[in-house]
């Protein structure tokens, strides 16, 4: 068996729930082929996926939104990215279905979320199962103009699969699909390296992780200082040559490439960030406290705002207060309406793969 994943090139949030998906998965089913087709980095995609056997496919399947950085979006980038893709899609779509028929084994695939996994399921007679919180339909829809039609021709693409397993931090999703509500998709957690955790053992200020996703954010290094009590961890850019040192200056550790933030959440008390999919999941099963920067023009951000006012313990800034430092990691965290969902996602996930691949293949 084959499980064959679509999987967006928006962002690294994507693949960093499926990695939890398939670890599940490659528990259930070890001798069954597990491959990501997709852009995002290699490098990243093995660090999240942690020792799983997975194959990539360099495939640029959609384009989602072209960020200006982790809080803004570029429209016009975003049109003539997605007017470039299509010209390209029909050669992709033939080397993608011709690849996998020359494979000779049954083909389960997985859109999470380019509308294009119907045409290739299509293409090579294999069942499709959607998963996410979101579809580009509901994205650009709000845009209006000629997002429009991109967006009416993703929903028409995605009422076509045979499954919706629906993460939590949901958009509508109307697709007239059976669905299976997912808890929170988290990883293991990982060992740190001894030099590591000794170092963050040894602190004895409240630590703060700092995270804007793959893009990250422009923060001036002299705001930290203005908060001489607190200790930050950074992960280290993409630019960086760090692989393997801890690196510190004053109050601020800029962690090594090869450390996930979710492995260092269990020694901080709060995250300073953006909404994000992934690391409010990571960060809730954590109890973490989250301070989040308001976003705008991305239809997903105001559910995932909703999601943390629901569930977590939080404070919400504006960019304002982002860029000032008044960050307000000396005020308490607003307390959450519900309690945290199940941590469950990942492995009801690959229960559901597992049923559609040997019910339906």
């Amino acid at each position: 068996m084959l499980i064959y994943i679509c999987l967006s090139s928006h962002g690294f949030g994507h693949a960093a729930r499926q990695a939890t998906v398939l670890r599940a998965l490659h528990r259930l089913q070890p001798s069954w082929r597990l491959v990501v087709s997709s852009m995002v980095s290699a490098e990243f995609l093995s660090l999240v996926c942690d020792g799983v056997p997975v194959e990539q496919r360099f495939v640029r399947w959609d384009i989602g939104m072209i960020q200006s950085d982790a809080l803004g979006v570029d429209q016009v980038k975003t049109m003539h990215s997605l007017r470039g893709l299509d010209s390209k899609l029909p050669r992709l779509l033939n080397q993608e279905a011709a690849w996998l028929e020359k494979q000779k084994t049954p083909v389960v695939v997985v859109g999470d979320i380019p509308p294009a996994a119907a045409d290739l399921a299509a293409r090579v007679g294999a069942p499709l199962v959607w998963m996410g919180n979101f579809g580009w339909d509901e994205i650009y829809e709000p845009l209006g103009g000629i997002f429009l039609e991109y967006a009416v021709a993703a929903k028409g693409l995605y009422q076509k699969g045979q499954m919706l397993l629906r993460c939590p931090f949901s958009l509508a999703m109307n697709w007239g699909l059976e669905e299976h509500r997912l808890g929170l998709t988290v990883p293991s957690l990982r060992q740190l390296t001894t030099a590591l955790r000794l170092h963050l053992e040894q602190i004895r200020r409240p630590l703060v992780l700092v995270g804007f996703g793959g893009l990250g954010f422009d923060l001036d290094p002299a705001l930290f200082q203005r908060w001489p009590n607190h200790h930050f961890l950074i992960p280290a850019p993409a630019t960086s040559d760090l692989c393997s040192h801890v690196v510190c200056d004053s109050n601020v550790t800029l962690l090594p490439k090869a450390v996930r933030p979710f492995d260092v959440m269990p020694f901080c008390q709060r995250h300073l960030g953006k909404p994000g999919y992934s690391t409010f999941c990571e960060a809730l099963s954590q109890q973490l406290g989250m301070h989040v920067v308001e976003r705008d023009g991305f239809a997903e951000a105001p559910v995932l705002m909703d999601g943390l006012r629901r569930y977590g313990h939080h404070r919400i800034l504006k960019r304002q207060s982002l860029e000032q430092g008044d960050w307000e990691l000396d005020q308490p965290l607003q307390e959450p309406r519900y309690p945290t969902p199940t941590k469950t996602g990942s492995q009801e996930a690959a229960t559901a793969l597992v049923h559609v691949a040997v019910s339906t293949v």
